[in-house]
C-alpha cells in the first residue's frame, strides 16, 4: 500500500470503465406483459430500452468486468482499496466489493460496500477521496454496479419500465488539488424522514424481527413517483449550487453536468432550477434506463466514448437516491483512455 503525500493531496481520477449485460430489453418487450407501450414510456421516461441480466450472472459480475476496464484505463492491476457501491449485493453476508476484488486479483486490500441507493456512486467516490487525501490509500477503485431488474415486481409498470442493470467503475490517484482530474469539495445529504418514498419493505431486519407475515410484492422495489420527483428536483438543485460554490465556481464555469439518470423530465427540470441548458446535461437514459449506482459512472464512461465529456471542461457530478439521499462534487476533465 502506497500511502498518499500529507498536505495539499487531491484524490484524481486516473481511470474510467463501464458495462452492460448482453441482454437488451426493449420498450415493446416490456409492452407485451406489461399495460404500456413505447411511446408511453418514452414520453414519460425518455427510456427507449435497458439491459438486464440472466442467469448466471450478478451485481458482482458486472462490477468485475467494469472495474477491471477501469483498471485497464488507469494501466494498473491492483489498486489500495476497493469501494463499491449498491443496492443489490450478491447476497446479505458477506458484503460484495471482497468477492469482486478477489477476482480481480486483488485478494489482501480492503474492500467494502457503501450503501445509498441511487447515490451510491457519488457517496462512495466520497469516501475515497477521503482514504486518498487522509493518506490511508496511495489509490483506490470505486465501482457502481447494481441489477435492478432482480428487485422489480413483474406487474408494476410504474417501476418496471424505468430501471436497467449495469455498472460503471473509476480509479482515483493521489495527486495535486489544481491537477485535471481533482475531486472537489463534496456536498452529501440525507432525510430520513421520506424514506419511504423509496423502499423495499421487506427482507431486512425490522421487518424479520416483527414476526409478521410479508405478502409477495414485500420484497420488490418500491417509490412514490410524484413526491420522488419534487425531492429530487428540490435535494439535486441545492445540492449543485453549494459543491459550485464550494469549487469557488459560478453555475457559468460549467461545461457539463452529469446527473443521475432517473428520468428525462427530472434532468429537464434540475437545468431548468439550475438556469442552465438541458443539453448541457449528459444523458444515456435513452440507452441504459436508470441503473441506479452505475448510472453516473456508466454516463461518464458513455460521454468520454461518444466525444461529448472532453478534457478541460468544468463537470458537476450529481446523484438522488432511497435514504433520501444525494450528493454532488466537482471536476475539471482529465485525459482518459476509454477501453
Amino acid at each position: 500500500m502506497t500511502p498518499a503525500r500529507h498536505g495539499r493531496t487531491a484524490a484524481v481520477l486516473s481511470g474510467i470503465g463501464a458495462w452492460l449485460p448482453p441482454r437488451v430489453v426493449t420498450n415493446d418487450e416490456l409492452a407485451t406483459r406489461l399495460d404500456t407501450s413505447d411511446a408511453w414510456i418514452r414520453s414519460r421516461t425518455g427510456i427507449g430500452q435497458r439491459h438486464f441480466i440472466e442467469a448466471g450472472m450478478s451485481t458482482g459480475s458486472l462490477a468485475v468486468e467494469a472495474g477491471a476496464r477501469a483498471l485497464k484505463s488507469a494501466n494498473l492491476d491492483s489498486v489500495d482499496v476497493v469501494v463499491l457501491a449498491t443496492t443489490t449485493p450478491d447476497q446479505p453476508c458477506p458484503a460484495t466489493a471482497p468477492l469482486v476484488a478477489a477476482r480481480l486479483g486483488m485478494t489482501a486490500v480492503p474492500a467494502f460496500d457503501v450503501g445509498a441507493v441511487c447515490a451510491g456512486f457519488v457517496y462512495a467516490l466520497s469516501v475515497a477521496a477521503g482514504l486518498i487525501v487522509s493518506g490511508t490509500v496511495g489509490n483506490a477503485l470505486v465501482i457502481g454496479a447494481d441489477a435492478f431488474s432482480t428487485l422489480l415486481d413483474p406487474t408494476d409498470r410504474g417501476s418496471g419500465v424505468i430501471f436497467g442493470d449495469g455498472a460503471g467503475a473509476v480509479v482515483l490517484r493521489s495527486g495535486e488539488p489544481d491537477e485535471p482530474g481533482a475531486l472537489g469539495p463534496f456536498d452529501l445529504g440525507t432525510d430520513g424522514e421520506h424514506a419511504e418514498l423509496i423502499e423495499i419493505p421487506a427482507g431486512g431486519s425490522a421487518q424479520r424481527a416483527g414476526g409478521v407475515p410479508t405478502r409477495a410484492d414485500d420484497h420488490y422495489f418500491t417509490m412514490q413517483g410524484r413526491a420522488v420527483f419534487k425531492h429530487a428536483v428540490l435535494r439535486m438543485t441545492a445540492s449543485v449550487q453549494r459543491a459550485v460554490r464550494r469549487a469557488r465556481w459560478t453555475m457559468a464555469d460549467v461545461d457539463r453536468v452529469a446527473a443521475h439518470q432517473a428520468n428525462s423530465r427530472i434532468l429537464h427540470a434540475l437545468a431548468d432550477q439550475l438556469g442552465m441548458a438541458h443539453e448541457t446535461f449528459l444523458s444515456n437514459i435513452d440507452r441504459v434506463g436508470n441503473t441506479a449506482a452505475a448510472s453516473v459512472p456508466l454516463l461518464l464512461n458513455d460521454a468520454v466514448a461518444d466525444g461529448t465529456l472532453r478534457p478541460g471542461q468544468r463537470v458537476v457530478l450529481t446523484s438522488f437516491g432511497g435514504g433520501l439521499a444525494w450528493g454532488s462534487t466537482t471536476l475539471r476533465w482529465p485525459e482518459l483512455d476509454v477501453v
